[in-house]
């Protein structure tokens, strides 16, 4: 870090050295051009690069093979080995959390391997990885956001910034500093399971949001108090063909460009450190192995200087034969293999060392594009600070789940609220109603406000641990003490209402088991919002989806119409809207289809209920 400049004659020194410097600079350039001659570029002479520089010509093949490697928590055969093969990093995902998944447990996990990585004889740091994807919504007590479809609503990118500022306290609050998010994903079909994890189906407004978020986990740029974000996932995955996850995106290059790429270069243009490679295709060929996208595109021409790591195992999907997998995704660019365990996948880090390592001394993977990518990994690990200080400042551990915390999060929820009817101003609701009747199980459901990757991978319905306010116990916060809330999940009790909240929506869900090729709501829930009609006040619908679904009948039996999204724990957000404190100013991210002949946006048939931009206020 540079000295400021203090005196006349400390800027008068100061002015000499760098116009020597430039002028030195300029001689070598020049001396460059005319000999022929390798001489390192003004950006190679950074201290971050000389260290990286420095590291590398050190390091033996083994070492830089083993930065190369992310394995999953559960897949380490022993946990010293982070120190035996040197491995760059180490993930959480699938289900491999700590035993009680409390803050403390995953700080003490953290510090654990990370001890491991700092013994190697180089004492390269490691990066712990984890998919905060809508707060830390793997730890207990943490705050969970709205997922991204809420966000996406808000059109806010300070408030989404802020909201990532604070996931990136809680995630390092637990000794990580890499998250796998945010997901830029520029979702074209609402019957893919991942649509919530997509801020909206224009490039423009994901550009927008994603390069907010990036810079709400990492800062102006990578620095020591930087949790490194991860751009995800290169490219297309929101555009395949009728919204099958991991599937095929088929469409020209220029479509390609025009609605899946412009994200890319606002993250980067933000600083992003990491980008994920996608599952899926485009024209039949796997993203894993493209080389023109992940090296000719991606680096070269959007000048990309961060790593790209493998999503799940998704080597495998390459070859049968593993090592022709190995050779042709790090040939096609990947920097960095995530090798997780399961059944069915190749969970083999040391075969992975191996066989690259093989390929290598077989001239099948040159050694350049080893250099290349360690030279990558070890630069977003100096810029982090994380050879100084590898550990976390504990005091950033005591404000997980905080309420300084929550109230961010509840801000999120009011912002993304979608008001899609109010028919005679039946919101907002009075505080002083007398009796005011609530329906649906999911309006005491966290799990179902929460959605999926909620402590669980793919969610669960009930009152998940990580803690939270559910919308009825909202209500109950916010009427007034001579207001009757009367809870009757099945509308058994419907009788002398001012007034009826009728809480439906989907199961929670995650990657595969979303994709769905009808979106109707279910008929227990339009018949439990008919049932509504009968209780003698205005009936409030508020729908908690990660998507927009086909109403029917839910929508003309409803007096008002509440499009809540996943808005996450805090339910006090929900009560804020609907009781006037604050006016609803979400806005539609995304078309709302009249049927099911309108779930793709690249194949539109007929006018949808509702535009993009829609949302009615007080």
């Amino acid at each position: 870090m540079n000295k400021p400049i203090t005196t006349t004659q400390d800027a008068t020194r100061q002015l000499f050295y760098y116009k020597y410097l430039n002028l030195s600079l300029a001689i070598l350039l020049g001396l460059a051009f005319l000999l022929g001659s390798n001489v390192a570029s003004a950006d190679d002479l950074t201290p971050v690069n000389r260290r990286v520089a420095d590291l590398l010509k050190r390091m033996t093949l083994d070492e830089k093979i083993g930065q190369m490697v992310q394995a999953d928590l559960a897949a380490l055969k022993d946990r010293r080995d982070v120190e035996k093969y040197c491995l760059g990093s180490v993930l959480s995902g699938g289900g491999s959390d700590p035993t009680n998944n409390s803050p403390g447990a995953w700080l003490g996990v953290v510090t654990e391997v990370e001890a491991y990585a700092l013994q190697t004889r180089l004492k390269i740091p490691l990066l712990y990885g984890v998919d905060a994807v809508h707060g830390h919504n793997n730890v207990l007590g943490a705050v969970i956001f709205p997922h991204e479809i809420g966000l996406g609503a808000t059109g806010n990118p300070d408030l989404v910034k802020a909201a990532e500022e604070v996931t990136a306290q809680e995630v390092a609050g637990t000794g990580i500093r890499w998250a796998f998010s945010p997901c830029i994903a520029v979702s074209q079909d609402v019957r893919w399971g991942r649509c919530y994890e997509s801020f909206g189906q224009s490039p423009a407004l994901v550009s927008k949001l994603g390069a907010a978020a990036v810079e709400g986990f990492q800062g102006e740029s990578l620095n020591p108090n930087s949790v490194l974000a991860c751009a995800k996932h290169f490219a297309g995955d929101g555009g395949t063909v009728n919204g099958k996850d991991e599937g095929d995106t088929v469409c020209d290059e220029a479509t390609f460009r025009r609605l899946y790429l412009p994200p890319y270069a606002a993250a980067i243009k933000a600083g992003v450190g990491s980008i994920m490679v996608s599952f899926s295709s485009w024209n039949g060929q796997k993203m894993h192995g493209n080389k023109y996208l992940l090296t000719d595109v991606l680096k070269k021409e959007m000048g990309f200087e961060g790593f790209l790591v493998s999503d799940w195992a998704a080597i495998d999907q390459l070859s049968p034969d593993y090592k022709k997998g190995i050779e042709t995704s790090i040939n096609a660019g990947l920097d960095m293999a995530m090798i997780p365990a399961g059944p069915g996948e190749h969970n083999n880090y040391i075969d992975f060392i191996k066989d690259l390592k093989a390929l290598v001394a077989e001239g099948k993977v040159p050694m350049d594009r080893i250099d290349d990518a360690v030279r990558r990994i070890l630069r977003v690990k100096v810029q982090m600070g994380l050879f100084q200080n590898p550990y976390t400042d504990p005091s950033l551990t005591a404000k997980i789940g905080s309420a300084e915390h929550r109230q961010v999060a509840r801000d999120c929820v009011r912002q993304s609220l979608v008001l899609l009817k109010n028919s005679h101003q039946a919101l907002p609701l009075a505080k002083n109603l007398k009796r005011l009747l609530v329906m649906g199980k999911a309006a005491d459901d966290l799990g179902m406000q929460c959605g999926g990757w909620t402590i669980d991978w793919q969610g669960k319905t009930g009152q998940v641990t990580t803690g939270g306010t559910t919308l009825l116990a909202a209500i109950k916060a916010t009427v007034s003490p001579g207001t009757e809330v009367v809870y009757s999940p099945d509308g058994t009790d419907l009788k002398n209402a001012d007034a009826c909240i009728v809480v439906v929506g989907e199961l929670p869900y995650a990657e595969f088991k979303g994709d769905r090729t009808n979106l109707d709501l279910s008929m227990a829930d339009k018949a439990l919002i008919e049932k509504a009609t009968h209780c003698g006040g205005p009936v409030i619908t508020v729908l908690y989806s990660g998507r927009p679904m086909v109403l029917g009948s839910a929508l003309k039996h409803s007096t008002a119409f509440v499009a809540a999204w996943l808005p996450g724990t805090e339910g006090l957000g929900l009560t804020d809207v609907l009781f006037g404190d604050f006016k609803p100013t979400g806005k539609l991210p995304r078309l709302w289809p009249r049927n099911n002949q309108q779930l793709s946006v690249l194949h539109p048939s007929g006018k949808p209920l509702f535009p993009v931009g829609f949302g009615l206020t007080y």
